[in-house]
C-alpha cells in the first residue's frame, strides 16, 4: 500500500485505536455479525476503552499510517491464558485490526509483515494470532511465513 508507515503506538493513540475499533464493529453489525464484539460501539464501554488503555501501555502496540492517518493497529507479546502454552518460543499477535473502509488495500499483511519482523528480532520460533473461534474462515487453514 502506497504511503503506508507502521510506528510503535503509545497513549497518544487510544482514540485512534478506538475509533478502528468503532468502525469494524459498525461494519459487523451492518453485516449482522455481532457474536465477536457485539453492537455498542468500543468507545462507549469502559471495560474496552480500559483495553485499549492496556494496550497502549503493552509496549506492544503498533499503528499503521497512510499519510499520517491511522488505519490499523497490532499489538503484540506474550499469550493470554485462554490460548494455552507455547511450544517453543513465541510471539503472540493479540491484535490485528485495519479500517473496514479501506479492505484489501494491504493494510492487514503489512501488519502482519511487522509482526514477523518482531517475531525475527525476539527470536521467536512461533508466531501466533488471536482469532475469534467462531469466524470459521479465520481458524480454518493455517499458514506459516518465513523470514530473514
Amino acid at each position: 500500500m502506497s504511503g503506508l508507515a507502521i510506528r510503535p503506538g503509545d497513549q497518544r493513540d487510544e482514540p485512534a485505536v478506538l475509533a478502528l475499533f468503532d468502525e469494524a464493529i459498525a461494519w459487523l453489525v451492518e453485516r449482522g455479525q455481532i457474536g465477536q464484539w457485539g453492537a455498542i460501539p468500543f468507545s462507549e464501554r469502559p471495560n474496552s476503552r480500559e483495553r485499549v488503555h492496556r494496550f497502549a501501555l503493552s509496549g506492544g502496540l503498533h499503528i499503521a499510517e497512510r499519510d499520517r492517518e491511522p488505519v490499523g493497529a497490532l499489538v503484540v507479546g506474550e499469550a493470554p491464558g485462554y490460548a494455552g502454552p507455547p511450544q517453543a518460543p513465541e510471539l503472540y499477535v493479540t491484535l490485528l485490526l485495519s479500517s473496514r473502509r479501506l479492505a484489501g488495500s494491504g493494510i492487514g499483511g503489512a501488519l502482519v509483515g511487522r509482526a514477523i519482523e518482531l517475531a525475527h528480532e525476539r527470536a521467536a520460533e512461533i508466531l501466533r494470532v488471536d482469532c475469534w473461534a467462531q469466524a470459521p474462515s479465520l481458524v480454518a487453514g493455517s499458514w506459516a511465513a518465513t523470514g530473514p
